[in-house]
C-alpha cells in the first residue's frame, strides 16, 4: 500500500514539472515579440540589431533634423549626445513632440534607418523615460528640468 501511494506521489510531481515547463515554454513563446529592448542611439550604432528585430530607441530629437514629408511621412534624427540615428515615420506625431524634446520610438533599424511604428513624447515639462535619461547622462548630454 505504501508503495502505491508513493508511486501515485512520484507521478503527480512529475505531471506538475511538466505542467510548469510547458506553461513557461507557452508564455514565452506567446512574448517573443511583445518583448522589446531599450537601446540609446550609441548603442545602436555601436551594434546594430538585425532588420528583424523590434526594439526601442529614446533620445532627443536632434535639432534642424525634424522633416515633414507627402502626407504623414516625417523624418528625424534621434540623439543621446554621442551618435545619431535617423528616423522614419508615418502617422500621426503626438502634440509634445519637437526638437530638443525626448521620444521613445518602437521600430526596426533597416538599412541605417530607423522606421518607427510608434512615437511617443514626453507629456509635461518633467518627464522624460528612465532609459532615455539613464542614455543622456551617461554621454554627459542630460540637463535637469527647471522647477
Amino acid at each position: 500500500m505504501k508503495s502505491l501511494k508513493k508511486q501515485r506521489r512520484i507521478q503527480l510531481i512529475a505531471v506538475a514539472v511538466i505542467a510548469l515547463i510547458g506553461s513557461t515554454a507557452l508564455i514565452g513563446y506567446g512574448m517573443r515579440d511583445g518583448i522589446n529592448f531599450f537601446r540609446a542611439p550609441s548603442q545602436v550604432v555601436e551594434a546594430p540589431p538585425a532588420p528583424t528585430e523590434v526594439f526601442r530607441i529614446g533620445g532627443l530629437v536632434e535639432e534642424g533634423t525634424l522633416k515633414r514629408g507627402q502626407g504623414e511621412q516625417i523624418s528625424f534624427s534621434v540623439t543621446d549626445g554621442g551618435a545619431s540615428v535617423p528616423v522614419v515615420f508615418s502617422g500621426v506625431l503626438p502634440d509634445l513632440f519637437g526638437e530638443n524634446e525626448g521620444m521613445v520610438g518602437t521600430g526596426r533599424l533597416i538599412d541605417g534607418v530607423f522606421e518607427a511604428t510608434e512615437i511617443l513624447a514626453k507629456h509635461d515639462e518633467t518627464y522624460m523615460p528612465k532609459e532615455v535619461v539613464d542614455a543622456l547622462k551617461e554621454q554627459g548630454v542630460y540637463k535637469e528640468p527647471k522647477g
